[in-house]
């Protein structure tokens, strides 16, 4: 056995004390002002409250809003007023900012819905839509020419995500839409590549920092996923969105998504993982003619009940949070029933899954809540990915000022290497161990951090060997 002393370790620190990177807690308000047009009153406690002040109040930080390229089916609906379209999502963003939110902007490029099963190209673009360098030109003028806009009447978003639960890819024709599964991963990182160049580009004209993100749908769809990103050059990003909804991916688990939450942020370091769609609801019944969307609950979480919804939400977060992750945003929590059509029904699709009764008056003790749920010392009850308990054993000593690490003989093979890093994906320190076979016994310094949840993984040269989540800080 080998003992070491801290200050003959070899690690690197880059950072003293790093500041923390804010958790978003989102909420995707789409609907809202379509919802308003069509006379609904959002109330609090029974008192009429501007719905953005709602949800900042809670503690909300961070808004969602889809942008469509030109949804002229709307012409035919209810007054003819087209939403989610440039002029809507101005004003939109506009008062996400008066109300003191983050904004993330959803690129469907599509004029209609874009999601798992739907990829439809603007039809502005369905001539170039098999002429590659075209499509690409089209896209990057529009992204490129919608982010500048927004920039002069100071409306840029915090992110943006190039697409919207893009498994299948993005900007396919009908037909080849309508032909079913395709991916084309080639076209698909010339087409990304082209989007994120052009919101690079727009950081540099602004002087403003933009967060990138890409958007998948199922969280055990995010490996293959992005190895099919990596592997065609599409890395120039700084978000993995993921939609987790326990109706369409059970029986994956919120346990189970952390697990892959972690794996991910071991696999894409640097980059920050995200919950950018969840819902759960509150009642199996209905408020309107339009059918709704979910129907099923989780066992543990179940019946259906506003208590029930809360719980869901903050057990989710909690295990993003534990798992390295860096925010959950629930779709569509103000998508309450009026008396307007949407394409398929008068009404909501939504309204049990809201965070509002059927008098659109915010639910007691209802979804709501998980905004201001205090998340402080938020730790997870789970065994540590990978095998890592079996592999090695790491634990805060005295003070927090330095980590016991003790890996036992025959697990390295070649050089252990430690990372330590926060739950942004931001380093704070590397160590090398020594080469070979024989039992790891060490202590290691750490830097002043603030209290939260940190994870430390070991490599075996280049080859992961498992992910442990530590709490640190603090004496």
């Amino acid at each position: 056995m080998q003992q070491r002393t801290p200050k003959l370790l070899l690690f690197v620190l880059l950072a003293a004390t790093l500041p923390a990177q804010p958790f978003y807690l989102g909420a995707d308000l789409s609907y809202v002002n379509e919802m308003e047009d069509c006379g609904v009153v959002y109330q609090d406690g029974g008192v009429a409250k501007d719905p953005y002040a709602i949800f900042a109040d809670y503690g909300a930080n961070l808004v969602r809003i889809r942008l469509w390229h030109t949804p002229n089916w709307y012409d035919a609906l209810n007054s003819g007023q087209r939403y989610s379209d440039l002029a809507d999502v101005k004003k939109s963003i506009a008062r996400a900012k008066e109300a003191g939110m983050a904004v993330l902007l959803d690129f469907h490029l599509s004029d209609t819905w874009a999601d798992p099963g739907r990829q439809i190209v603007p039809a502005a673009w369905a001539g170039v839509v098999d002429q590659l360098p075209l499509l690409q030109d089209s896209l990057y003028n529009y992204v490129h020419g919608t982010m500048m806009e927004l920039a002069a009447e100071d409306l840029l978003p915090t992110m943006v995500q190039v697409g919207n639960e893009t498994n299948k890819g993005i900007l396919q024709s009908a037909a080849a839409d309508a032909a079913g599964w395709a991916l084309d991963c080639p076209r698909n990182a010339a087409l990304f590549n082209r989007a994120i160049r052009a919101i690079r580009d727009v950081e540099t004209a602004t002087g403003q920092s933009i967060k990138i993100a890409l958007h998948i749908a199922g969280p055990n769809n995010a490996g293959w996923l992005t190895d099919g990103f990596t592997e065609y050059g599409v890395t120039d990003y700084d978000v993995l969105g993921l939609s987790y909804y326990w109706a369409w991916h059970q029986p994956l688990t919120i346990a189970g998504t952390g697990d892959i939450i972690t794996q991910l942020k071991a696999k894409l370091p640097g980059k920050d993982i995200m919950i950018f769609e969840t819902g759960y609801i509150w009642t199996t019944a209905s408020n309107d003619q339009a059918n709704n969307i979910i129907s099923s609950v989780q066992a543990g979480y179940s019946p259906a009940s506003p208590t029930n919804q809360r719980r869901w939400l903050i057990d989710l977060t909690k295990e993003v949070l534990a798992s390295g992750g860096s925010g959950v945003v629930y779709w569509e929590p103000a998508w309450v029933s009026s008396d307007c059509f949407t394409q398929w029904g008068r009404g909501s699709h939504q309204e049990h899954a809201t965070f509002f009764d059927f008098d659109s008056n915010v639910l007691p003790d209802g979804g709501m809540g998980f905004y201001g749920y205090d998340y402080q010392g938020t730790t997870s009850t789970r065994g540590d990915t990978n095998g890592a308990a079996l592999l090695f054993e790491a634990y805060p000593l005295a003070g927090h000022r330095a980590l016991a690490l003790r890996v036992p003989a025959g697990v390295i093979s070649g050089r252990a290497h430690f990372r330590l890093y926060d739950t942004t994906g931001r380093t704070l320190l590397t160590y090398k161990a020594a080469p070979g076979g024989r039992e790891i016994r060490e202590s290691i310094n750490i830097p002043e951090v603030p209290t939260g949840i940190y994870l430390l993984e070991l490599r075996d040269g280049g080859r992961l060997l498992g992910v442990r989540r530590l709490v640190i800080g603090g004496n």
